[in-house]
């Protein structure tokens, strides 16, 4: 049993330190192939309709009993969580990589949080076909694998039931990282997110945040990206480009 335990430390040390590694190795910069983009310049037809345009659609008809939620403003994406939501705000578009880089300008509020989630809903070993995630608060990004942490479905039933193993905690931890911010309030901010290979890299405002390396990112095909929102978020000037 001891020397079991010394072997699962030293492989989150090992784990925790790949993904720490230096975030200079990466270019905030770098860009393959636009495959998509939307500036939102545009408006609803009728004012208290959800209709975000440009094949975004959002989980207000399942989750928010039909309200609307997505709001395009002055230009903008502004995105709120409203009371009869069982569940934080989720718009979602269609684009396919297995390598790409996501940018977006994005403006918070104190307590608000926004997701850049990649999706293959047709990966059926995940819940909802979750396999990573960069959600930005005002003083931290937080970079998570979950295809091999929270939403594998063994795991996830496992936590459901209530499994607090030290095991299990200590596999979860190796899935996810995150690094402090300094983020001003109400304004806008860039964030900018490459998946290449097992790796996630973010930067913010044109300068490396951090990256984080694990099994899931490297999932062969991202279908779809997801927009998380908890609370509330404006969003502009969303640009997807395929590497590979």
């Amino acid at each position: 049993m001891p020397r079991a335990r010394s072997f699962l430390a030293a492989l989150i040390v090992l784990s925790l330190t790949l993904s720490h590694s230096v975030a200079s190795e990466f270019s905030p910069t770098q860009t393959g192939t636009l495959i998509f983009e939307d500036n939102f310049e545009r408006d609803e037809s009728t004012p208290d309709r959800e209709e975000i345009g440009k094949d975004w659609w959002s989980n207000s008809a399942w989750r928010a009993q039909g309200k609307k939620q997505v709001d395009l403003d002055s230009g903008a994406m502004h995105v709120t969580r409203v009371p009869e939501a069982d569940h934080g705000v989720a718009i979602f578009q269609k684009v396919e990589f297995q390598d790409g880089v996501v940018q977006l300008r994005f403006k918070l509020g104190k307590g608000d949080d926004i997701g850049l989630d990649f999706v293959d809903r047709e990966l059926k070993t995940v819940h909802a076909g979750h396999l990573c995630i960069a959600r930005v608060r005002l003083n931290s990004l937080q970079l998570t694998d979950s295809k091999t942490g929270t939403m594998d479905l063994k795991i996830r039933e496992r936590r459901l039931a209530g499994d607090k193993s030290p095991e299990l905690a200590a596999l979860l931890k190796t899935r996810t990282t995150s690094f402090p911010l300094e983020l001003k309030a109400d304004t806008w901010h860039e964030l900018r997110v490459t998946v290449a290979g097992d790796v996630m890299r973010a930067a913010i405002d044109g300068t490396a945040i951090g990256q984080f390396r694990s099994p899931g990112i490297a999932h062969p095909t991202k279908r779809m990206i997801t927009l998380a929102v908890n609370k509330s978020a404006w969003v502009d000037d969303v640009k997807v480009w395929k590497l590979k």
